[in-house]
């Protein structure tokens, strides 16, 4: 039963994270004084995309075709790990999650070299040195609630993030975090997912050349990578409850995960897109906050 109810709720977490995505920029277009497109929009993208067939070069290899369903499994495993509770499997560690994460990035920048398109190549090593950046930020600025928590095991972790008072090093971690949530969905400053500029794009350089349904999974994959970041936002850095029902539970759940997101979309829309040299500097913001609030405890 425990496993059922874990695969439910990683296939809620796929089902909503386009949900997710068209919040986000319907608030960017709201922001920027647009119409924008319904929240509904990417279903629509991605139900028009895996109704078409796929073109590939007959000079790439097998890791190139297996590289979209690694990239998805990566994005799955980590939905059955965290749960909308973070504590939706016995396996929940935190350290378990960001190896999945990361299997799927390996494939992803692997097979952008395995294409043999030069922006292909561009966007796979400019992603792999976003990831040695991010990797040890994530981990700093996860490390401030498993160290109160003393365990990386995810139920663990929201159990000590809900019952940690309001206080410096709270806030300090909550910060370096979001700037970690930042960098590791691929949003601007580091990087800007509605942009096909050569000189601009990481992620979207690596996936150039994928079309149909390959591609459909890796956009669907990249927005269950970028709920999954939120709901470690939210369970670990707004942990706050209300009293009430279930019902009550689930819409401020819900309001706090929008929330997050539309704070997302505003902080991209305020600001520009990074040089790739000075993202180091960036990230090292959220690494010195993380220890600040280490030694602050």
């Amino acid at each position: 039963m425990n496993v059922a109810m874990e695969i439910i709720q990683a296939a809620l977490i796929i089902i909503l994270s386009p949900l997710i995505a068209g919040i986000i920029k319907k608030t960017k277009a709201c922001l920027q004084n647009r119409r924008g497109s319904s929240i509904f929009q990417p279903y629509n993208d991605l139900a028009k995309l895996f109704a078409k067939d796929s073109v590939v070069s007959p000079t790439v290899s097998w890791i190139f075709r297996i590289a979209p369903y690694m990239y998805f499994a990566g994005a799955f495993a980590a939905a059955v790990i965290i749960g909308f509770s973070g504590s939706a499997s016995p396996f929940a560690d935190v350290l378990l999650l960001i190896y999945m994460l990361a299997i799927g990035r390996f494939f992803l920048a692997l097979a952008s070299l395995d294409a043999g398109s030069a922006f292909g190549g561009m966007g796979g090593s400019r992603e792999m040195y976003i990831a040695v950046l991010v990797e040890p930020a994530l981990l700093l600025a996860l490390m401030t609630v498993a160290m109160r928590a003393g365990t990386t095991a995810l139920p663990a972790m929201n159990a000590a993030a809900a019952g940690s008072p309001l206080s410096l090093p709270y806030i300090l971690a909550a910060i370096a975090f979001f700037v970690v949530t930042i960098a590791e969905v691929g949003r601007v400053p580091v990087d800007n997912p509605d942009t096909h500029l050569e000189l601009t794009m990481i992620h979207e350089g690596m996936v150039l050349e994928y079309s149909g349904r390959p591609l459909g999974l890796i956009l669907l994959a990249s927005m269950t990578k970028q709920l999954i970041v939120l709901l470690l936002f939210v369970n670990f850095f707004i942990p706050w409850e209300i009293p009430g029902g279930n019902l009550i539970q689930i819409a401020w759940f819900a309001g706090k995960l929008i929330a997050a997101a539309m704070l997302l979309a505003a902080i991209e829309t305020s600001t520009n897109k990074m040089r790739l040299f000075r993202l180091p500097g960036f990230l090292a913001v959220s690494c010195l906050l993380s220890l600040l609030a280490l030694v602050a405890q």
